[in-house]
């Protein structure tokens, strides 16, 4: 069997990241017994629907729009998805949505997953998480480790990098500090002279 988790969401805005960060915070810290692939969908939308369709179980890791307490996971599998009307909030999760409703008419795809957080803000446009969503966060990658457990793969913990850690890895920041190694303005003027 072909399984494929995705982190899905926009790095630049908050907590809208928080399911490349997952996606990435699994990779680095877990190894896998079994058939498992995990990649940054990012904002890919309907470029997504590929995996739909070539794989047998494809986890989605993403915030959700739905009116409940801020942290809160919730397990969405497609037939629950596309029952729910006002989940379809930001771009990315009408494109999910619609990619479901054309697959679900086809003879073979992929039995579709979303282990969503509710998130606090993804609006402000800053790299890293908030604090509540921090917080939560270890709750959502134990959620997704399950979800990999029930698909048959084993996870196994080899790592123990953070948040930060990873998303300086990513990008050089995390709200609002910056690895040492991202050149400032100075180091760029300096370089362009030579």
């Amino acid at each position: 069997m072909k399984n494929i988790v995705i982190g899905v969401g926009n790095l630049l805005f908050k907590d809208e990241g928080v399911g490349i960060y997952a996606s990435k915070y699994i990779e680095e810290n877990y190894k896998f017994e079994g058939n498992l692939e995990i990649i940054d969908g990012g904002t890919l939308g309907f470029k997504l629907m590929s995996y739909f369709q070539d794989y047998d179980n494809v986890i989605i890791l993403d915030t959700v729009s739905i009116e409940d307490k801020v942290g809160g996971i919730y397990r969405l599998p497609s037939d629950v998805l596309l029952g729910l009307g006002n989940y379809r909030k930001t771009a990315h999760e009408v494109e999910i949505v619609e990619m479901l409703e054309i697959c679900s008419v086809l003879k073979k795809h992929a039995q579709v997953t979303i282990i969503g957080i509710i998130p606090q803000d993804i609006e402000k446009v800053e790299i890293g998480l908030t604090n509540e969503i921090e917080q939560a966060f270890e709750g959502f990658i134990n959620t997704a480790i399950t979800e990999i457990e029930s698909i048959g793969v084993k996870a196994f913990k080899i790592n123990n990098k953070s948040i930060k850690d990873i998303a300086q890895g990513l990008i050089g920041s995390y709200n609002g500090e910056h690895l040492s190694r991202v050149p400032n303005e100075e180091d760029i003027r300096y370089a362009n002279v030579l």
